[in-house]
């Protein structure tokens, strides 16, 4: 039996996802607790905290693309066509997981710490960027595709679920103030990263065999050559940008997760000391939130996949709900309201179903921007798109950090002082309240954009089919026509060896319809 014939069971789903412990995870204990553990616990300022996540995001901005550019083209090589294009990846990163234990040692120089974090990004990009091309590989079904993403998202909310849990099951253990409790963190998540990227690689296949059947394209004049591949690279890039349907989604993406990654960042500030109480209480908090994001992950993916509302709908659904939380905890600060632990429970439940639905969609929708892209470009482009996604990923965590760094900074924020000027109160409250729900408000508004649906993607999935079989152009309905056109940006004639083709191949033709692969 071919790969691309095989069904994807629960049992799958749940090997592939299981990796997402650590996409979720590791970004989730970063966001949560590093500013605080780098500025509590290690000696560094805000501003020297901020500026190592600065430095990761320029290097990220190269290494991401360029590790999804090698996945796309890593068949060619011996490697490759022995181990997978993708997989391969997975397989030597496992053991490289202890590398995160070594972020939360305390009293080291700056140095020391811009070199494990940095180390932390490269191994994320061999991971997560081949990695979040497997569920377009391995299905081209809406609703297996719909499982994996679900199930992916599932196992990246326990992720978050335990980054926030796991250090406040310590600290029973090793007090509140004690910087262990981090350290011991580190260790406990680099064993869980090493046996769930295994257990991926053991559980995963991809869209073709590239043991058995993998033929190398043509080498055409300096086809081999290093400036040939960086031409190829950034081409490739800045034309994964011509898709509409990827630029709507990347906005979406982008802010999202953005107004999530200030608004955990902020959190911890917010809490010890706009509402005086520990840092174990943010832990109970926020594991509130995670505890009920999974089951409520489960709940948006049976919205999508029984009862077909649309990614745009179901997103709206979760922003509507955030706004009200946000609404309510900026007033609890204002009025200084004794709030009960059961109602603040109750708010962070409420508050992890619509995280929950925010984190999935997006991830769910960005398995079948390829489908997307395939008809215009003729090509199979999961590694170009993952990359794009990984480093925007990884740059809103370190983004909204870096900046909620200057700002605090600004702000008058004294790091480890008990209690801060009003000024810092004010820029926290600002930050989490306020520059959060403007960054909704833009994916709010682009959510009514996006085209996106069940119907939508199965019209797609059989043009492609037909097109690929030697259908011709003109015999194409109106009615598809128009959801090319809403999808991709472009009209129906310029698609499939068209005017769009040439513009995001780089000027070159893909291969012919019976070459494509990845269906």
């Amino acid at each position: 039996m071919k790969p691309t014939e095989r069904r994807v069971g629960y049992g799958t789903a749940i090997g592939y996802g299981v990796t997402d412990l650590f996409g979720g995870g590791a970004f989730a204990v970063i966001g949560t607790w590093l500013l605080f553990f780098y500025t509590t616990y290690c000696g560094l300022s805000v501003f020297e905290a901020g500026s190592i996540f600065a430095i990761a995001r320029v290097i990220d901005a190269i290494l991401s693309p360029i590790m999804g550019y090698i996945t796309d083209n890593f068949g060619n090589t011996w490697l490759g066509k022995k181990f997978g294009r993708r997989r391969f990846f997975l397989l030597i990163s496992a053991p490289l997981m202890f590398l995160y234990a070594l972020v939360w040692v305390t009293d080291m120089s700056y140095w020391y710490y811009l070199g494990t974090y940095l180390s932390i990004e490269l191994l994320s990009a061999m991971v997560l960027v081949p990695w979040e091309t497997l569920s377009a590989e391995m299905t081209n079904r809406f609703s297996e595709r719909t499982r994996l993403s679900g199930v992916r998202m599932i196992c990246s909310q326990l992720g978050g679920l335990l980054a926030v849990s796991i250090p406040g099951i310590l600290m029973q253990f090793t007090g509140k103030d004690n910087s262990l409790t981090y350290t011991y963190t580190g260790i406990i998540f680099a064993c869980i990263f090493c046996v769930a990227v295994f257990t991926t690689w053991m559980c995963t296949w991809e869209a073709k065999d590239v043991r058995e059947e993998f033929e190398p394209e043509p080498v055409t004049a300096g086809g081999g050559s290093l400036w040939h591949h960086l031409k190829s690279l950034v081409l490739d890039l800045f034309s994964s940008f011509r898709i509409r349907m990827f630029r709507q989604h990347i906005i979406i993406y982008i802010f999202s997760f953005t107004a999530l990654d200030v608004f955990g960042a902020v959190f911890t500030y917010y809490v010890v000391y706009g509402l005086h109480q520990s840092a174990s209480s943010v832990s109970g908090y926020l594991s509130v939130a995670a505890l009920a994001s999974v089951p409520s992950t489960f709940i948006f993916m049976m919205l999508l996949e029984k009862l077909n509302m649309s990614p745009s709908g179901a997103l709206r659904l979760a922003y509507g709900i955030i706004f009200c939380v946000l609404a309510f905890l900026f007033y609890v600060y204002i009025t200084e309201m004794a709030v009960s632990l059961l109602l603040f429970s109750a708010v962070f439940a409420i508050f992890g179903f619509a995280r929950a639905g925010l984190y999935y969609i997006p991830w769910n929708i960005y398995s079948f921007i390829p489908d997307v892209d395939e008809i215009v470009t003729k090509k199979r482009r999961e590694g170009i798109f993952a990359g794009v996604m990984v480093l925007t990923r990884k740059s809103t965590v370190a983004l909204a950090i870096m900046l909620i760094g200057v700002v605090l900074e600004e702000s008058g924020f004294v790091k480890g002082q008990g209690i801060q000027p009003e000024s810092a109160l004010h820029a926290i409250i600002g930050l989490m309240v306020f520059a959060t729900g403007i960054l909704l408000a833009v994916s709010f508004y682009m959510t009514f954009k996006f085209k996106l649906t069940r119907d939508t993607h199965r019209t797609l999935i059989k043009e492609v089919a037909r097109l690929k079989l030697g259908g011709e152009l003109n015999d194409c309905t109106p009615e598809c026509q128009k959801v090319i056109k809403d999808l991709t940006g472009y009209d129906y004639q310029e698609v499939w060896g068209g005017s769009a083709t040439r513009k995001t191949a780089g000027g070159k033709l893909a291969p012919a319809p019976g070459d494509a692969v990845g269906l």
